[in-house]
């Protein structure tokens, strides 16, 4: 069958010429298509249940919250693993779902159980179930600054102008603000007040609610028009509320403004942002979609801000402070530069051992061609072109074109010895016939060797996957060429005077270094052996000695600085401590900008408490950093510069923070969980497990959470 494939493509030169033109139009229409990202999106499906308490003490919200709807979870379909946070007036409940499981399926049915739980909470307490995004979706964040503009007309411009605007983004799950000031009109009673006048403080709050709203009058009909009728009672102002009758005593109105002192105040703040050690700035952060593309996600945003920019009061920009794209087009560029770089050292071997250029074609456009298909294959399964995708078609680059440039070899001796008067195509058909079969087997070999990586789960398999696709994909497709096109191929470009490999200087050079070599080992059989086996025995030390690690660090070009605090820590303190840390960090040369965030943004995907810091240090080029400084030094100046009392420094990367954080529940890449019954207990035995930690070598530091 692969024989008379291999005549058959031989003979029909224009059809398989035809069908490379499709196939290389398709491949390129692919490789515009396929999404782009920095690495394979190795988050779990999950659904957060988000839960508001306001004023209840983490102990309280604990009970009477997170516990009911953390039990209620347990029992959720295909449902792996279930962890509840609780904070003051706020709780987190993340349902963790098998691999595989459909984003949406999984979020209808916690909505189901969610109903049922819902009604063991406190009255008042509604559930809510937060965006379909995770902590790894955070892909565009930035601050709206404006000289002129005050902390609490920054935000209401963030929350009523830009958010929804950029809400609307393809690709947006939600869009977070966290810093600056929220309005809110307050009413401080005075209680002796009160007291005199009889007045309950819940008659307060029924007069301030029932005074707040429209009402509806049906219609009227006046001179063949009709009109609607309606009391307008919304609160606009101050004054509207400090006209709010709470009471009448004997005809006499007793006004809000008699009983209390109405004033805008900001509402109670959770998170903050700092920018560069200049002090609070007002901030948006961009929730990507779940399963959706990062890199066209974040043009998206980028279109809308273009967008909205000329709407802004004037003086207001926006800036962004962290852009995933950036990483993306770097770590991309990167690869295929390492591609193109190995596709030419091919092509320029294949020439330099055949000495015949025309006959290297074969191989340079088959290669190329087998990368396309690995495209379109990648395409049509819905696989984005990352630097493990693009590492499993450079993995295969070299085996690719083994099989072409055999054929060539073969076609080569074969034409050496064939009779002077024998047609030409016969030749290269019966060469490419003899060793064809054979070359396609080894290959899909080549092929099935990487099926066992196909059985990895949860997030080394989803770590690895891509690049076990990407080189099966090759590999077939340079199977499926070597007996398809590269036959096509030969007759095409096999022509001329072809020069024997024993008149190629570099061949004969290699002949004469490897034969002696060869003649000793097949000589001394048993030597050879004994001596291989002593170097695969030695090997087994040094191979015991190596560290493991779950995948590469990748330099993402942006640091992630993670100081914890000790609980309890104030807004005030928590800021005035971010804009130090800040300040220092600025100062480092190769720092472009510093932007800090204490405290939770408010968006279901951030459980921060105030005491916990996130501080992205974006890099400047590595061309303008300081003489012989890498990261791992800069890592540790500043580390050694950001040392205060209480305050326990974790140094990572955006991404990888969030992978952590996402799949273990821990803000650090190594973390020891304490189960128990007692509270304390708990927290006595994470203390001496802290101290323990410290002294283990090559930890930088160690914090045990307090409760």
């Amino acid at each position: 069958m692969i024989a008379a494939l291999i005549r058959w493509s031989a003979r029909n030169v224009f059809l398989v010429g035809l069908a490379t033109i499709f196939v290389t139009l398709a491949g390129i229409y692919a490789v515009s298509r396929v999404p782009l990202d920095a690495i394979p999106d190795l988050s779990d499906v999950q659904v957060i249940v988000f839960t508001e308490y306001p004023g209840q003490a983490p102990q309280v919200v604990e009970d009477q919250v997170t516990y009911p709807l953390t039990t209620a979870m347990l029992t959720v379909p295909k449902s792996r693993v279930v962890r509840g946070f609780s904070m003051f007036g706020v709780s987190f409940v993340y349902v963790i779902f098998e691999d595989g499981t459909d984003i949406y399926w999984a979020r209808s049915r916690v909505l189901e159980y969610l109903s049922s739980a819902a009604r063991r909470l406190p009255a008042g307490v509604t559930p809510s179930i937060g965006p379909d995004a995770t902590g790894v979706g955070w892909v565009y964040q930035y601050v709206v600054r404006g000289a002129q503009k005050s902390l609490a007309e920054l935000r209401t411009i963030q929350d009523w102008s830009i958010r929804f605007g950029l809400a609307k983004a393809e690709g947006v799950a939600e869009v977070a603000s966290v810093g600056g000031f929220v309005k809110q009109y307050s009413v401080v009673v005075d209680p002796r007040r009160l007291q005199a006048l009889g007045i309950p403080l819940s008659k307060i709050r029924d007069v301030i609610r029932d005074s707040n709203m429209d009402v509806g009058g049906r219609s009227v009909e006046i001179s063949e028009t009709e009109y609607a009728i309606r009391g307008r009672g919304y609160i606009k102002n101050l004054s509207d509320l400090e006209q709010i009758v709470v009471k009448s005593d004997k005809g006499v109105p007793v006004l809000l403004k008699d009983v209390a002192r109405v004033e805008l105040t900001p509402d109670e703040r959770r998170g903050i942002t700092e920018m560069n050690g200049e002090g609070e700035v007002v901030s948006g952060i961009t929730l990507q979609r779940f399963g959706e593309n990062a890199l066209s996600t974040i043009q998206h945003v980028k279109d809308r801000l273009a967008e909205i920019a000329p709407s802004l009061p004037e003086g207001v920009s926006i800036e962004a402070v962290y852009d995933r794209s950036d990483l993306i087009y770097r770590a991309i560029g990167t690869l295929e530069r390492t591609l193109i770089e190995e596709s030419a050292i091919v092509a320029l071997v294949c020439i330099i051992f055949l000495l015949h250029v025309r006959s290297a074609f074969v191989a340079i456009i088959t290669l190329p061609l087998g990368v396309l298909i690995a495209y379109i294959l990648m395409w049509l399964l819905g696989l984005s072109s990352n630097i493990m995708s693009l590492g499993g078609i450079a993995i295969a680059v070299g085996a690719m074109v083994d099989a072409a440039i055999v054929m060539i070899e073969n076609a080569h001796k074969r034409l050496e010895r064939a009779p002077p008067d024998k047609p030409r195509s016969e030749v290269l058909i019966e060469a490419a016939i003899e060793v064809g079969p054979a070359l396609f087997f080894s290959l899909l070999i080549i092929v099935v060797s990487f099926l066992p990586i196909f059985t990895l789960e949860a997030q080394e398999g989803r770590l690895f996957k891509p690049l076990a696709y990407t080189k099966t994909f090759a590999m077939a497709a340079a199977a499926f060429l070597s007996v398809v096109l590269v036959p096509a191929l030969m007759t095409i470009f096999i022509r001329g005077r072809i020069m024997p490999e024993h008149k190629n200087p570099l061949n004969r050079f290699l002949t004469w270094i490897y034969r002696p070599v060869i003649q000793l080992a097949l000589k001394f059989k048993g030597l050879t052996i004994l001596i291989a086996l002593t170097v695969l025995g030695v090997s087994l030390w040094p191979a015991s000695k190596l560290g493991t690690e779950f995948m590469p660090t990748l330099n993402e070009g942006t640091l992630f600085y993670m100081p914890v605090t000790l609980p309890g820590i104030s807004v005030t303190k928590a800021a005035e401590l971010l804009q130090t840390q800040d300040k220092i960090i600025k100062s480092f040369p190769e720092v472009a900008s510093v932007w800090g965030k204490a405290g939770r943004a408010e968006t279901a995907t951030d459980p921060a408490p105030t005491e916990m810091v996130e501080t992205v240090i974006n890099l400047k080029p590595e061309d303008q950093w300081r003489p012989g400084m890498t990261v791992d030094k800069l890592v540790s100046e500043m580390d050694k510069s950001l040392q205060f009392p209480g305050v326990s420094n974790a140094w990572t990367m955006p991404i990888k923070a969030r992978i952590d954080m996402l799949s273990t529940g821990i803000r650090t890449p190594v973390g020891v969980k304490v189960f128990g019954k007692d509270l304390a207990e708990i927290d006595k035995v994470a203390r001496q497990i802290e101290a323990v930690i410290r002294k283990v070598p090559g930890t930088s530091s160690a914090y045990a959470e307090r409760a």
